[in-house]
């Protein structure tokens, strides 16, 4: 067994990133797979740089609906057996916000999940893909499959997950419904990696840059690293590095033991 290091980051426009680091971050911290959501750009429309990084694969889901939207990717050093972008439903998969990646020992899930604040019809969207994702997810834990799941959930679970509750109660990304399914995902057999090891207030991953809002630390923890029950004894480490700048999001991680081959 050996540890791999894993880190998701919702980047806002990867080739916007691009321009503040990212490679140069990437490689900093070494991890051994890297999920981005947000990318906000097609494979074609990037620097060969950004899709061939020195010791890494990397894979591309992009929307088809329209350009400069949505969009997740992931850099990988460990080879996956298989790859998949979606769930099997157009309506879902078409906006290029899913990477499935099976790495033998465990699933990886990359996933940049709807934002349900426009309107009644996206949030309805956001739920039905909630709903879809767990579908899935739930199929592959009745084979014993062993899950990992990260990316922008676009929801705060609990409280202590963002710094003003009460003033965002009618909020989108922290609706009672929205909170709801967290809970009925975690009873599904998943955890929520973060709490595991830090049970304390304080600790976001995205802040509103119109109101400076990260300066004063008044954020919300959105962005996740989840585990299946039957992997969680794999899980070493789990953290978040609020100090990494060039999005209005910024990296969560995990460490794991792992049988999976760099």
């Amino acid at each position: 067994m050996k540890t791999l290091k894993l880190l998701s980051w919702n980047v806002n426009g990867i080739r916007a990133v691009h321009k503040k680091g990212f490679i140069d971050l990437l490689l900093k911290e070494n991890a051994d797979i890297v999920c981005v959501q947000e990318t906000k750009a097609h494979p074609e429309q990037l620097p060969e740089e950004l899709i061939s990084i020195n010791g890494y694969q990397s894979f591309f889901s992009s929307s088809i609906v329209k350009k400069g939207y949505s969009g997740v990717a992931v850099y990988s050093k460990p080879e996956p057996i298989e790859v998949k972008y979606g769930f099997g439903i157009s309506k879902f998969d078409d906006e290029g916000r899913i990477l499935i990646l099976d790495y033998k020992d465990f699933i990886l899930f990359n996933i940049y999940f709807p934002n349900g604040k426009m309107s009644e019809e996206r949030l309805q969207y956001k739920m039905d893909f909630y709903d879809a994702f767990l579908d899935y997810a739930d199929s592959l834990l009745k084979q014993g499959k062993k899950i990992l799941v990260c990316g922008d959930v676009n929801t705060a679970h609990k409280e202590i997950d963002l710094a003003r509750p009460k003033e965002n109660k009618k909020t989108s990304g922290f609706l009672p419904i929205e909170r709801q399914w967290i809970d009925k995902f975690l009873s599904h057999g998943f955890v929520d990696t973060f709490r595991m090891f830090n049970d304390q207030p304080g600790n976001y991953t995205w802040w509103d840059m119109q109101t400076r809002a990260r300066e004063r630390n008044v954020g919300w923890r959105i962005d996740y690293f989840f585990v299946s029950e039957n992997f969680k004894e794999n899980v070493k480490n789990a953290f978040i590095l609020p100090e990494v700048l060039g999005s209005d999001h910024c990296p969560v991680g995990i460490e794991i033991l792992t049988d999976t081959a760099i």
